[in-house]
């Protein structure tokens, strides 16, 4: 196989193009076992995700758990499946979309936005090389992970990187590490939590409910942990919510090893059981609504709580499609752009005796 892969054709005088490319988790093509086996493998194979010894893990990966995985996480998604197919990849499309809007409603109109998943499809390397065919010489990476993490915002990183590998004329790089304690997100986030306060009334406690990571990863000094915190206070201070009225909590824990503490449906039985009649439970780690929230939370969670003796379970959803977070995203994407949207480009003139002088010299095209 060749170590570079074939560039696109040029054509001088063309003018470049600054993108954008948000990208998520990923999705499995169908709710079917046929369908998340190669889904899985790939995000499990990713030693990032998991940093298990590979021959130790490829035995246990291959042998154990995408033979019976499959099915189960199947019926998960099918529960969660719309007529538009996965949540999370119609909410991260639908973002792409208006956020292409929002600029070009700002006269932005040559900006290019696309959006990604870094398992399954859409992919980056797909996605990254319909950018640079559309002429993109600087790109914005997006990874939509409030919170750092190695094994989500680090990973997005290393697969454009891995894809930069095999060109010969690379384009300019910027990404967006996280955006936790940005201040329209937090905002985003309070407005969310209002508006649903308004409609259903206040809940006994807020439960904050993010990802796990193993807790090894945090000793080792991934910061995810501390940025989790930090985005549950900003936002309950935002709330002016009383320190004991609110609950952070981290689920998906996933095999046997210790993952980050306290674990969210543990927490929300306990609640039950201590005579809490209601509580209002959101993901401020997740920007879509997908398999963990709509399944794991509203459902199982939900579930857990109810038959522990709460009252009323309230899932406040993700930021999905809210005004004020694709505006929250322009605005994030403006300010690690810089100078790319700010400085003139060449002009048509300019641009022409570009081409003209590449004739002379003998170019084609």
């Amino acid at each position: 196989m060749p170590r570079f892969w074939q560039e696109p054709a040029y054509t001088h005088g063309s003018k470049p193009r600054t993108g954008i490319l948000v990208v998520n988790l990923g999705t499995p093509a169908a709710p079917t076992a046929a369908a998340l086996r190669p889904y899985l493998k790939e995000f499990l194979s990713d030693p990032r995700v998991v940093e298990i010894p590979r021959p130790i893990w490829w035995l246990i990966l291959n042998g154990i758990i995408l033979r019976t995985r499959p099915a189960k996480s199947a019926a998960k998604y099918a529960s969660v499946w719309t007529d538009e197919g996965s949540p999370l990849k119609a909410h991260t499309e639908k973002q792409a979309k208006l956020l292409a809007g929002f600029f070009a409603a700002t006269g932005e109109r040559e900006l290019v936005v696309n959006w990604a998943m870094r398992y399954g499809q859409p992919s980056i390397r797909r996605r990254l090389d319909e950018m640079r065919a559309a002429g993109c010489t600087r790109i914005l990476i997006v990874p939509m992970y409030p919170q750092f993490a190695a094994s989500t915002t680090a990973t997005v990183i290393d697969e454009v990187s891995n894809c930069l590998r095999h060109w010969r004329n690379l384009p300019e790089i910027r990404y967006v590490r996280s955006f936790g304690d940005d201040p329209g997100y937090i905002g985003a986030l309070a407005a969310s939590v209002r508006e649903h306060w308004k409609r259903e009334g206040q809940a006994d406690r807020l439960v904050l409910s993010f990802h796990g990571i193993p807790r090894r990863s945090l000793d080792l000094g991934d910061p995810y942990h501390c940025e989790c915190y930090k985005t549950a206070r900003l936002l309950g201070e935002e709330l002016k919510l009383p320190a004991d009225r609110l609950i952070v909590s981290f689920q998906s824990r996933f095999g046997k090893a210790e993952w980050l503490k306290p674990y969210t449906q543990p927490t929300l039985e306990e609640l039950g059981r201590k005579g809490i009649e209601s509580v209002d439970v959101m993901c401020p780690g997740f920007v879509s609504d997908c398999l963990e929230t709509l399944e794991e939370i509203n459902m199982e969670c939900r579930e857990a709580f109810l038959h522990s003796g709460g009252k009323r379970f309230a899932y406040i959803p993700c930021l999905n499609e809210r005004q004020d977070w694709i505006e929250t995203l322009k605005a994030l994407s403006i300010r690690h752009m810089g100078h790319w949207l700010t400085e003139a480009g060449p002009d048509a003139a300019a641009l022409a005796k570009q081409a003209a002088r590449a004739s002379e010299i003998g170019a084609s095209t």
